[in-house]
């Protein structure tokens, strides 16, 4: 990620956040879409479970340029959603539900070199939850030896 990135983030994210839940509903429903079995993980509300994906998102926005703190909170984040069944493969149909999201979201504004930092950050964000979730994995395996 560059400093360019992460500002083109940080600026569309601040237009993401004045459509807020109506955002994490198209997200929602375009990750359904993709991938009908995802559902299953999802076990209390929707509505709430966007306002903690956009709590989520914002602080993750808010640390780009503190990556070095950042990443192992994402770790954390990785390793319980490695518990709730998230597996490597999900991390792609995320991506692609939020990419259509914020060009559905941002329109024009979602332009090559927008989309293209997100993919960075996402890409940064996704790798770092990945390995938290396959640490978690690893520590039965550990304790067990």
């Amino acid at each position: 990620m560059t400093p360019e990135q992460i500002g083109l983030v940080r600026d569309s994210w601040s237009a993401v956040e004045r459509i807020g839940v109506p955002a994490a509903a198209l997200f929602y429903a375009r990750l359904f879409e993709l991938d009908p079995s995802l559902r299953a993980l999802f076990k209390g509300d929707l509505g709430i479970q966007g306002k903690r994906l956009l709590a989520m998102i914002k602080a993750a926005v808010d640390g780009l340029d503190r990556v070095d703190q950042l990443l192992p909170v994402v770790h954390a984040l990785g390793q319980r959603h490695g518990g709730y069944g998230v597996r490597d493969a999900h991390y792609a149909t995320v991506g692609t539900a939020l990419l259509w999201t914020l060009d559905r979201g941002l329109g024009s504004a979602f332009n090559v070199d927008v989309r293209d930092a997100w993919t960075a950050v996402y890409g940064t964000l996704a790798a770092a939850m990945q390995h938290g979730a396959r640490s978690d994995r690893a520590a039965p395996a550990l304790a067990a030896a």
